[in-house]
Order: structure tokens, then sequence, then C-alpha cells
């Protein structure tokens, strides 16, 4: 591609790009850019004629192409360098405290450290994405958000990570289930019982899901969604068992169920802090990144749902 022919591509077609790309459909695309179909239908007509090929499969549905993905990726991380240096010029004009963008799966499990942090720094303004894991590095890679904290690895290259915590799960009972007053229990023994997890892409799920497969068997779900603060409520009104983080087990009152030790090294999970590698982080998400690096996680508590 030439110069004279990139210099065309200007950067509100390529926002206009990436949101045909993200929802794949160009009516609801347009309705979300507010703008006319046929003149977004035109923008991508003319991008794909100026990249010379095709970023989308056309036979039936409108549908991202391996090319197109490839082109998403690259125009992403473009124009979150460009709002990245929008942001930092911004701060540095105005003198403000600035702005940080962190991303979890939960924000349960940081009440704690992200109100120490706006105590210590009340200028700060903090913006949170319930993102899943599946999306972050893409997201940190497209500079749409500074942190993220996941509860299952992320097997991308290009990003920093820190441990913050490894803790046990447990199996949470009713205080009346036949398991209720044993020490452990296998996975073979929770074959067939019913259990209360969260939605598929969660790592709550993805844990569970896992673990029974790795030993040639597929959980009992009785319920399943993204309601995560119903699930020890459901537990204790006898609906079926769930597995919780060591965190909650330190909070679980005696009276709503039982926590039973899990015979399975792998019924753990791991909480861990990434950013983009060679990013160069606002002293804002610096400084948000070291109070949730430097927060004691093993007297940390929380509720049952996180």
């Amino acid at each position: 591609m030439s110069g004279k022919v990139w210099r065309a591509v200007d950067l509100n077609s390529l926002r206009q790009f990436l949101v045909v790309a993200r929802l794949e459909h160009l009516s609801h695309a347009a309705d979300e850019l507010r703008v006319a179909q046929p003149s977004l239908s035109r923008t991508i007509a003319r991008l794909e004629s100026e990249l010379r090929t095709p970023l989308f499969d056309r036979a039936g549905r409108l549908r991202l192409n391996d090319t197109g993905k490839l082109f998403r990726d690259y125009v992403e991380r473009a124009l979150g360098e460009l709002d990245a240096g929008r942001r930092a010029v911004a701060e540095a004009v105005s003198g403000s405290s600035g702005t940080v963008r962190l991303a979890s799966e939960t924000f349960l499990t940081f009440i704690g450290p992200l109100a120490a942090f706006k105590q210590a720094h009340p200028g700060v303004e903090v913006e949170l994405r319930q993102t899943p894991a599946a999306e972050m590095a893409r997201r940190l890679l497209a500079h749409d958000v500074d942190l993220c904290v996941a509860s299952q690895p992320i097997h991308t290259d290009g990003l920093e990570a820190v441990p913050l915590l490894d803790e046990a799960m447990w199996l949470a009972t009713p205080l009346d289930h036949p398991l209720a007053g044993r020490t452990s229990v296998t996975i073979e023994e929770l074959a067939d019982e019913p259990f209360i997890a969260a939605g598929k892409g969660h790592w709550h799920r993805r844990l569970l899901d896992r673990l029974f497969a790795a030993r040639g068997l597929t959980p009992k779900i009785v319920c399943e969604g993204d309601e995560l603060s119903a699930i020890a409520e459901l537990i204790k009104a006898g609906l079926g068992v769930g597995l919780v983080p060591d965190l909650a087990k330190r909070s679980t009152p005696s009276t709503s169920a039982a926590l039973v030790a899990v015979d399975a090294p792998d019924c753990r999970r791991t909480l861990t802090l990434y950013w983009g590698t060679g990013d160069h982080l606002s002293a804002a998400a610096r400084r948000l990144r070291d109070t949730i690096i430097g927060w004691d996680w093993t007297y940390t508590a929380t509720a049952i749902t996180s």
C-alpha cells in the first residue's frame, strides 16, 4: 500500500471499522455510530478497496475474516496509542491527577485496595470495566484499559504480570448436605452433585469445567448465570453445591453453608495483575498498580459471591 493511499484512510473510518468488526452487523453498527447504513457500507467498502482485500465474509451473516481480525488488532493498537497520547497531554497541560482504567472479572475482591487507593489519591478518577478474561489481552494491547486482574492465566505475548494471590477453592454445601461433615471430597465423588455455577466464560465456571474434564467427567449444572450474588443464597436454600475461593471461606458465616476441602491439587485460583509490556503507564495507573501489588492479600476477606 502506498503512502498516498494510506493517507486517504482517516481516523473516523478506522473507528467506524472497529464498531462494525465488533458487532459484525452493519445496521446495528450504523445505529450505534448514528450514521446512515449506506454511508457506513461505503466507508467499509472504501477501506477494503484501499487495503486491496476483503475484511469481512459476506456469505450470509457479516463475519470478520482472518485478514479483518489481523487489521483490527493493528487498528486497535494504533488508535489506543493515540488516545493514550491525548490523555497524557491533557493530564500534563491541566495538571490533573489523571484517570486509571481497571478491568476485572469481579470487583468484590478489590473493594479493600480500591478504597485505600481512593483515600490516598482522591483526585484520581478510577474507571472499572467488568471484562471476561478472554477479552483482557486485546483490551490491554489496544490501550482500552490500563490494568487487568484475572483469576485465570492469560497466555498472550506483550503483557507483564505479577501474581497477587494463589488460593485453594472449597466446596460449599447446604448445612444438612451428606457431604457437609466431611473434611475433604474428590471430584469423582461430585459427579452426580447439582452445581450452582457462573455462566460459561467466567473463571469460576471455567475452573469447574476444567476440573471435571481432566477426569473425563461433566459437571451437573442446575443453575448458571451472571448473578453471582445469588450463589450463596441458593446453596443455603439447598438447591445445590458450588465452589468458593479461600478468601470467601474466611468471611463465610458458619450458619450459611458448610465448606469442604476438595482433594484435587488443581482446584485453585491464581489472581494475577496484567499490563502491557513496555507501556508508559500514566502516573495514576502506576500508583494503582503499586497499591494492588502491595496490598496484603493474605488477610483480605470478601463475600462468598466473589
